[in-house]
């Protein structure tokens, strides 16, 4: 399995590999996903030979502050460590960057606090519509 940067001819299939993983309402029409990756500072795409099996993105002002937006691994793939070489490969290892994201998934709570993540009592959301 290879980790590594997404390259421009990989938007589309990274697009299709999310929409067929549940994420279609995440990524829209693939002119709205390119917009959508070319406002994203991080990138990571799990391969498994030429198969995408993962994809995370994160948005960073690259010294304080960090969002790490999606982390989607197929569910063939699931629990072999590309979920966590996804985040790390996003997030880098610059402590001075405080990362968040919203856990809402089943599990999803358990698995970033692995990695190091916690539950925080300040933060707020508002909601789009």
């Amino acid at each position: 399995m290879q980790v590594r940067d997404i390259q421009a001819s990989e938007i589309e299939p990274v697009r299709q590999f999310l929409c067929a993983n549940g994420w279609a309402h995440r990524v829209g029409s693939a002119e709205q996903f390119s917009v959508l990756l070319s406002n994203t500072q991080r990138t990571a795409l799990a391969l498994e030979g030429a198969d995408i099996v993962g994809f995370a993105r994160g948005i960073t002002d690259g010294f304080s502050n960090g969002y790490l937006s999606m982390v989607v691994v197929s569910p063939a793939h699931q629990h072999q460590g590309i979920g966590s070489a996804l985040v790390r490969h996003v997030t880098g290892n610059d402590p001075g960057i405080t990362w968040v994201l919203r856990a809402g998934r089943e599990g999803a709570q358990e698995f970033f606090e692995k990695l190091g993540f916690s539950v925080s009592s300040v933060a707020m959301e508002r909601r789009r519509v």
